[in-house]
C-alpha cells in the first residue's frame, strides 16, 4: 500500500541541481547548483473570453509559462551557462559576456525538505531559461554576503508540464529520487504501460 502524506510544511530549499541541454541537443548530467536562498514562482495565465452582446458571458485561463525568482549563492560554473558566458576566442580561464551571449536552456531540480514531518518534496521544472541579463554587484560594506537573484522562466516540456514534485516516501520507485537531480526528464517519471 502506497504511502501518503497528508501535510507537507516547506521549511528548506537544498541539493538544487541544473542539467544544462548541450549544443548537441542532449542533456548534460545534473550538476551543484550551489547554495539555494529561495525560490519563488508564479504561474503566467492566458484569459480566452467569450463575450455575447457585449456581455462576458464565459472565460478559460490556460497556463502558459511559470515566472521564477532564484536567490542563493551561484556555483561559478552554473552562473557561466545559466547566462552564456564563453570563451571560445579568448584565452584558457578567460571568460566574457557580450552581444553574442545567449542563456542555455536548463532543467532544475531541488530538495524540499519538512523539517516538522521529516519529509523531502523533490521538485523539478523541466526548461528553464534566464529572461534576465547578468547582474553584477559587489560591495566592501557588507556584513552578509548578498546572493544573487535570477529571473527565469520555466516552459512547458514535450507532456506540457511546467512543474514536477514528488514527495520521496509516496514513490513507488525509489530509483527516481537517485536519478532526479541527474537525469531528469519525462520519460524518467511518466507511467509505462507494459
Amino acid at each position: 500500500m502506497a504511502v501518503v502524506v497528508e501535510t507537507f510544511d516547506s521549511t528548506k530549499i537544498t541539493n538544487g541541481s541544473i542539467q544544462v541541454l548541450g549544443t548537441d541537443g542532449n542533456q548534460v548530467p545534473g550538476k551543484p547548483f550551489g547554495c539555494i536562498g529561495s525560490v519563488e514562482g508564479e504561474t503566467e495565465i492566458k484569459e480566452i473570453i467569450k463575450i455575447c452582446e457585449g456581455v462576458e458571458t464565459n472565460k478559460v485561463s490556460k497556463p502558459i509559462k511559470m515566472n521564477l525568482t532564484l536567490s542563493g549563492h551561484i556555483q561559478v560554473n552554473v552562473l557561466r551557462d545559466i547566462f552564456g558566458l564563453q570563451n571560445t576566442t579568448l584565452k584558457a580561464g578567460v571568460y566574457s559576456y557580450n552581444v553574442k551571449s545567449l542563456p542555455k536552456e536548463f532543467t532544475f531540480t531541488a530538495d524540499v525538505v519538512d523539517e516538522f514531518g521529516d519529509q523531502t518534496k523533490l521538485i523539478a521544472f523541466p526548461r528553464v531559461k534566464a529572461t534576465s541579463g547578468l547582474k553584477i554587484t559587489i560591495s566592501n560594506n557588507e556584513d552578509e554576503l548578498a546572493e544573487i537573484e535570477l529571473e527565469l522562466t520555466a516552459y512547458p516540456d514535450t507532456a506540457d508540464n511546467f512543474y514536477y514534485e514528488a514527495i520521496v516516501s509516496e514513490l513507488a520507485d525509489q530509483t527516481l529520487a537517485n536519478t532526479w537531480h541527474t537525469t531528469f526528464n519525462y520519460d524518467l517519471v511518466k507511467e509505462t504501460v507494459l
